[in-house]
């Protein structure tokens, strides 16, 4: 039996955000996770006994290696990174200043930090319900903090028109041999879907 896919999301989207990559995979072959930016979180266990092969895009990527909630087999990055924010040792990462703007506007409104958020990305679509302040605050926090530079990734599927993740960042977090580049920008999953299952099945044909 082939490895069971499981999606988690990046900053700001929801579970629903890999609809158009899981169908190009029978509905049994994924799992998509939601990190509850839009109400309870939810993360169904996988089948008992079935491999994983965890898929994170963008801040999903570095959720799953800062959290390790389960055990994979295999772990593929989508518009990912290891690290966000900008450091001394980290130069190509996004400015500290930019999250904490962010931050402080959260709490006024949370649903005009998303939209504007998401529509920078590409993505105009009404946010699929009333955000979660502080799910996402903690989420901005995370961003802010978390460095999981040297952990495994076995691809990262990374886009050349990024415009949040740009090159630049996604080679001081990637090895070359790991990284496989598209034209598109950060929301590949939804640009390319079938680049991205092509991608996603070749990695897991090349597993050991």
């Amino acid at each position: 039996m082939t490895p069971l896919l499981l999606l988690v999301h990046g900053w700001g989207f929801d579970a629903g955000f890999w609809a158009p990559l899981r169908t190009r995979f029978a509905p049994e072959d994924t799992l998509a996770w939601d990190l509850g930016f839009f109400g309870a979180p939810a993360r169904p266990a996988p089948t008992p006994g079935r491999e994983v092969v965890a898929v994170g895009h963008s801040f999903g990527l570095l959720w799953l290696l800062h959290e390790r909630p389960l055990p994979w087999r295999g772990l593929v990055g989508i518009n990912g990174f290891t690290r966000f924010a900008q450091g001394v040792d980290f130069p190509a990462g996004i400015a500290p200043r930019v999250l904490a703007r962010m931050q402080a506007r959260l709490a006024a409104d949370p649903a005009a930090v998303v939209r504007e958020f998401r529509a920078r990305l590409g993505d105009t679509a009404p946010p699929p319900g009333m955000p979660d302040a502080a799910a996402l605050t903690a989420g901005l926090e995370a961003l802010a903090g978390w460095d999981e530079r040297g952990a495994r990734v076995d691809a990262a599927l990374c886009g050349e028109a990024d415009g949040l993740v740009n090159p630049a960042m996604s080679a001081a977090c990637f090895t070359a041999a790991a990284s496989q580049w598209h034209a598109g920008g950060h929301l590949l999953p939804q640009e390319a879907p079938d680049w991205c299952a092509a991608q996603l099945r070749d990695v897991v044909e090349r597993l050991p």
